[in-house]
This record gives C-alpha cells, sequence and structure tokens, in this order.
C-alpha cells in the first residue's frame, strides 16, 4: 500500500452507558468521543476522516423535534474542540482540506462539513441516498440532522461506487480504491448506519482500518460480543450490522498486526489520538 500521514483526534464526546455498547458492559455513563482523522497524501493533499462534533450542534437542536436528539445524546463540544480549531494549531485552515470521506451521516460524524467550503466530500451511495430519503423533521430519529449538512452539498459530492474503482476482497467481496494508487481503501460496513463505510490506510508506523461505528468496542469484534438487544432500535440493520462485525472479525484474524480503529472505543483511540501515527 502507498503510505500516507494520519492523525487522530477527538471533537466532543456524548455520554452514553457502558451497557449500551456492549452486553455484559457496567450501568455507567462512559465518552463516546466524536473521532476524526487528519490524513496527509503526497498527492492528493490534505484529507479529512469525518468531522466530529461542532457547536453548530446545540444550535440546530435547540427547538424541537431535534431537542429530542440532544435531551438523549448529550452533547459536550466546545469551539476549541472544533476540527478547524484543532487544524490551526497544525498550521492548517480549513482551505487547506481538499477532501472529506464521511463515513456515514449521523451528526458526530458530520458536524463540522460547513466549515469546509472548498472541500468534495466522498460517501457511499446507500449512505447518500438515506440521508436524501429523510426528512428534516423526522431526521432525528435515524441521528441525521440535515440542517448541518451544506447547501451545495450534492455539488461537491463524489459517490465512491461511481468515483473509485472496485476491487475484489476475500473478506468482503470487494472494496474501493479510493484514489486509484492503493493508499486508501474503502470498506462497505452497513448495519449501524445505511451506507457506512471504513477506510483501510497505511502510515510509517503501521496499517490502520478506520471503521467508524461497525462496532462501539473492541470485544465486539475480537470475541463478537454484540451489543445488547435493546440498542437493536438505534441500529439501521441489525443483519448488516452483525454481517459486518463478523467480517471485521475475520479479518482481524487473518491480519492481527492492522489496528483497527473504532469511533468510540477509548480502550484503542486514548493512546493514538494527538499522535503522528
Amino acid at each position: 500500500m502507498k503510505k500516507v500521514e494520519l492523525t487522530l483526534s477527538y471533537a466532543g464526546f456524548c455520554y452514553a452507558k457502558e451497557k449500551h455498547s456492549i452486553k455484559g458492559g457496567g450501568n455507567f455513563f462512559i465518552k463516546f468521543q466524536a473521532l476524526f482523522g487528519v490524513i496527509f497524501h503526497p498527492n492528493m493533499g490534505w484529507i479529512l476522516y469525518d468531522t466530529g462534533y461542532t457547536t453548530r450542534f446545540y444550535d440546530v437542536t435547540k427547538n424541537y423535534p431535534n431537542k429530542i436528539y440532544a435531551n438523549a445524546t448529550k452533547v459536550e463540544v466546545t469551539e476549541t474542540q472544533e476540527v478547524k480549531s484543532q487544524l490551526k494549531k497544525m498550521g492548517l485552515s480549513p482551505s487547506d482540506i481538499k477532501h472529506i470521506v464521511i463515513t456515514h451521516f449521523h451528526a458526530d460524524h458530520i458536524g463540522g462539513l460547513k466549515d469546509f467550503q472548498e472541500a468534495t466530500f466522498y460517501c457511499s451511495k446507500k449512505a447518500f441516498n438515506h440521508l436524501e430519503s429523510m426528512s428534516a423533521f423526522w431526521g432525528f430519529t435515524k441521528g441525521i440532522l440535515k440542517d448541518l449538512i451544506p447547501s451545495d452539498f450534492t455539488t461537491r459530492l463524489k459517490l465512491i461506487e461511481e468515483f473509485s474503482i472496485k476491487i475484489p476482497d476475500e473478506i468482503f467481496g470487494h472494496k474501493y480504491d479510493l484514489w486509484g494508487d492503493d493508499s486508501m481503501l474503502i470498506y462497505e460496513l452497513p448495519g449501524h448506519a445505511a451506507g457506512q463505510i471504513g477506510v483501510l490506510l497505511k502510515t510509517e508506523k503501521n496499517t490502520y482500518f478506520l471503521i467508524a461505528d461497525a462496532c462501539w468496542n473492541k470485544k465486539s469484534y475480537t470475541e463478537l460480543t454484540l451489543p445488547p438487544q435493546i440498542v437493536r432500535i438505534f441500529i439501521d440493520s441489525w443483519k448488516d450490522f452483525k454481517e459486518s462485525l463478523f467480517k471485521i472479525n475475520a479479518f482481524h484474524n487473518k491480519y492481527s498486526e492492522v489496528i483497527i480503529v473504532p469511533t468510540h472505543c477509548s480502550a484503542t483511540t486514548d493512546s493514538i489520538v494527538n499522535c503522528k501515527l
């Protein structure tokens, strides 16, 4: 694989009980950090993997029905935690970001999209179709706040299935070579959200498989421990969720040297955020 540079960080968080993230978890609240990634590609330049939360979340959820979403998730984010603020500390501005890979359209993954007016967006066709099918009024029931989407989103969008090269994969059936140079491989990981994707990339230090919300705890893919049944109401497809998880487990067993990164698993991410990976 062609190597890139990667830095992971958090842009806010929400609270959830551990027992809701994995079966057998404790009855106490844990932070679900909103992970994002800053990627430097030698030819494509600066790329974001998701965008975390911004304080814009408070604006779009101050009234009903979106306020129901805010009451349920208990989001905490400050302006200094926003991606654009963290980029400034890296010597970058929003205009330096030319590409944003969107794993899915839940608010903790796309909260910062409006800050990047010169970026091209990349997502799966299924994820985009699902976004389009949701009304602004009822979107919160699926974790989607359409007011977070830029007004010119569709004019700057490239669908991965149409833009990238589809190649066979022995575990997942197929994958997409995003740039056609084997540097960022896109995998379909549906279940948690319609059309959710993950990204496999390699740096000087390691190979990383960023799996978004395909699971919330590393025990899910290492031990095939599923979340409790109660969370099914928040999952787009339980069948797809399990199938994606089984494939990630098979991948882990075959490529144990690859670091698998679920977005909300602090046991995985706390030791690797804010480091050049």
